[in-house]
């Protein structure tokens, strides 16, 4: 296979490895996965504290030696750290159907239950580190909204 195939066949494979946390959304997707190459896959998790890094780098081993990259290495960096303008759109839209404000440029958040933007922040400290914890004044439903940064 040629390199460049082998690549794309890669990102394929990763394309399937669930987030731990945010099952609803690949690794790829979340923006974890910031390189591939046949001889190596570089993550970022999404900050340097993330009790998931361990396992995100055990799945996507499976993963990779499932689908025959066995000689595939896993480097995980932290510089330059992992931003929320890395998630894709369609990870975006899958955090809001799973219940999660994505980050939006504007700055904006909006209720991922009924799209109010009649929100309020309840506490700083969400589900897990990465998020924060709101609420929507409308609905009065709770969700996790992924800190910018």
């Amino acid at each position: 296979m040629p390199p460049a195939s082998t690549g794309q066949a890669i990102w394929d494979v990763l394309a399937d490895v669930p987030d731990p946390e945010i099952p609803a959304v690949s690794v790829v997707e979340l923006g974890i996965v910031r390189a591939v190459s046949p001889d190596k896959v570089t993550i970022t998790p999404t900050y340097s504290g993330c009790p998931a890094t361990l396992f995100i780098e055990q799945s996507i081993r499976a993963a990779l030696d499932a689908a025959g990259f066995r000689s595939t290495a896993i480097e995980t960096v932290i510089a330059p750290p992992w931003t929320t303008e890395w998630i894709t759109p369609e990870g975006r839209e899958k955090l809001r159907r799973y219940g999660i404000a994505p980050p939006e440029p504007s700055g904006e958040v909006a209720c991922p239950q009924c799209g109010s933007s009649a929100v309020e922040e309840v506490s700083r400290f969400g589900s897990t580190p990465c998020k924060s914890q709101w609420r929507c004044r409308d609905c009065l439903e709770p969700f996790d909204r992924f800190k910018c940064h």
